[in-house]
């Protein structure tokens, strides 16, 4: 009795699995998408550019685009510090650079830091940002990079594992 309803438990598993198969050309033709290579502007957190919007800019017009406000103030543990916002240029597409607490981050397992990066990185997508994590050190932790130009929207997540916590020192 138990292996039959085993028996019929794997049937239809691998029956439903084979319904929602990936097609091979997505896989032979998509690219790691690289971040930006420009550098971290911390300076810019204290006296920002026009066209640069941080966690401390005002528009007292509406809403400003990225939104991440909402994101800073419900970031479980004030994980999210800061960001700068940098509108598209001729070279790179727009981009956050977020800053966020480093002692906070290394208590985060792989799992909680790609949750944090993916969620941020939906957020800003909708607005055709990518997104750089970062410390106050200015240390790459992650990125999230889409290619807007492709339909559907090709994104990719990135961490540095090299920021772990040691927990057996």
């Amino acid at each position: 009795m138990l292996r039959q309803k085993l028996f019929l438990l794997l049937t239809i598993t691998l029956s439903s699995v084979s319904l929602f198969q990936v097609s091979s050309s997505i896989a032979q033709t998509s690219s790691v998408l690289l971040p930006s290579q420009a550098p971290l502007e911390l300076d810019l957190l204290t006296k920002p550019k026009e066209s640069i919007i941080t966690a401390n800019t005002i528009n007292l017009s509406g809403l400003t685009t990225p939104s991440l406000w909402w994101a800073k103030e419900n970031s479980e543990n004030k994980l999210l510090d800061n960001w700068i916002a940098y509108p598209a240029s001729e070279n790179e597409a727009a981009r956050v650079d977020l800053i966020v607490n480093q002692q906070i981050w290394s208590l985060l397992d792989y799992l909680e830091r790609y949750d944090f990066v993916n969620r941020l990185g939906n957020t800003v997508r909708r607005d055709a940002y990518n997104v750089r994590v970062f410390n106050y050190q200015k240390d790459l932790l992650g990125t999230y990079t889409c290619s807007f130009t492709s339909s559907p929207v090709n994104c990719n997540i990135q961490l540095n594992t090299q920021y772990k916590l040691r927990r057996y020192q």
